[in-house]
């Protein structure tokens, strides 16, 4: 398995814990009974580290897209060398950063931190020209 489809793998597990703690964190601030409903109405605003992680997770998930079409592309076009594996890495584990970086409130390391992620996006981007 290349080291792009490995880190295409760790990144859905990892958007899988991004949602998790999100809805977690969501449920226990709004409780069980919101979570379980039909949810019809506008909810309580979420706060703290709970309100960082539903914008964490939303902030993942307009990247991911992305990351997950580059890659595809890359390996049905048989592009992948050194650069577009080190752009995988560095998408994977800047984003494995963001999480508690985030959910921490570290304002701007969480800013340089997404931006390595978009870095590494580039990277498999230009891979396919």
């Amino acid at each position: 398995m290349s080291i792009e489809l490995k880190m295409l793998v760790w990144s859905i597990v990892l958007g899988l814990a991004h949602i998790l703690l999100a809805a977690t964190l969501a449920t226990q601030q709004r409780g069980l009974k919101w979570n379980a409903g039909a949810r019809d109405g506008v909810p309580p605003p979420l706060t703290g580290v709970a309100a960082r992680l539903d914008r964490a997770n939303r902030n993942f998930l307009e990247t991911f897209a992305f990351f997950a079409v580059a890659i595809l592309a890359l390996l049905v076009t048989q592009k992948t060398d050194a650069h577009t594996a080190l752009g995988a890495q560095l998408y994977f584990w800047s984003r494995l950063v963001y999480l508690p970086v985030y959910a921490s409130g570290i304002a701007y390391v969480r800013s340089l931190v997404w931006a390595v992620s978009i870095a590494g996006l580039v990277m498999l981007v230009a891979g396919l020209f």
